[in-house]
């Protein structure tokens, strides 16, 4: 199997483009400020994953800015700190201001050469209209929770996206869905019969970060610890081709 077999790019965009643990943390910085060194980074990113993910089973509909905002909430209070409602709202209108991978809009722009570009994202359009603007490419599909009316790892997320892209003329087999969460896509997508590459931009690092472990470990198709990596693969097996 090579990268050149296929057309469209499906991606992550939170974990995989957008460094979005380094966004929660900096966002959780008032609130994680109080606690003195109590509650350590991996520690708060275990605790928003494990939140994040029940808000979103529990509240499908819910947009991401009030679910990020419940979720701080829950933070302060299980963690036994002070955060006001606008501290909340704050933290849930963080999304525009999580930095992008330093690699991320090379490699995009790269990519936009040879494929169509797509995104699947838990988030609302709002929100990642900010975060694309970090990104610098122009995708040709963004498809998101506000959208679908379900966060991943919902298999209607999945069914929502092959749906509409075969609405658009292109087949299972021409897409790659690119991602870093385990448990939010490549779960999920392989169940659904896509391929899969993954950006492990956590490699070297214990514990699954801002997400939660997969219920069972997939086997991504290709693996590259970097969107750059990604690319650099594409170029060589363009060569070769």
């Amino acid at each position: 199997m090579q990268l050149t077999n296929f057309s469209v790019l499906t991606f992550d965009c939170y974990g995989t483009l957008i460094d979005w643990e380094s966004g929660i943390i900096n966002a959780l910085e008032p609130l994680l400020a109080q606690a003195k060194g109590r509650i350590g980074r991996e520690q708060a990113l275990e605790a928003f994953a494990r939140l994040e993910s029940a808000q979103e089973a529990a509240t499908p509909d819910m947009l991401y800015p009030d679910v990020l905002a419940t979720v701080h909430r829950q933070l302060a209070s299980e963690w036994g700190l002070q955060a006001s409602e606008a501290d909340h709202i704050a933290f849930g209108r963080s999304v525009g201001d999580w930095p992008a991978f330093p690699d991320s809009a090379e490699a995009l722009a790269y990519l936009k050469k040879h494929y169509k570009l797509v995104i699947l994202s838990n988030v609302d359009h709002g929100s990642f209209a900010r975060s694309n603007e970090r990104l610098g490419v122009e995708f040709d599909h963004v498809f998101t929770a506000q959208d679908i009316g379900s966060y991943k790892p919902d298999p209607r997320n999945f069914a929502y996206l092959l749906d509409r892209l075969a609405d658009l003329g292109t087949e299972k087999r021409e897409i790659l869905h690119v991602a870093q969460s385990l448990f939010h896509d490549h779960v999920p997508a392989q169940a659904a019969g896509l391929t899969t590459a993954w950006i492990d931009r956590r490699v070297g690092q214990e514990g699954f970060g801002a997400t939660m472990p997969p219920p069972n470990m997939p086997r991504p198709d290709f693996r590259f610890d970097s969107m750059e990596g990604l690319a650099n693969a594409h170029r060589a097996s363009f060569r070769s081709a």
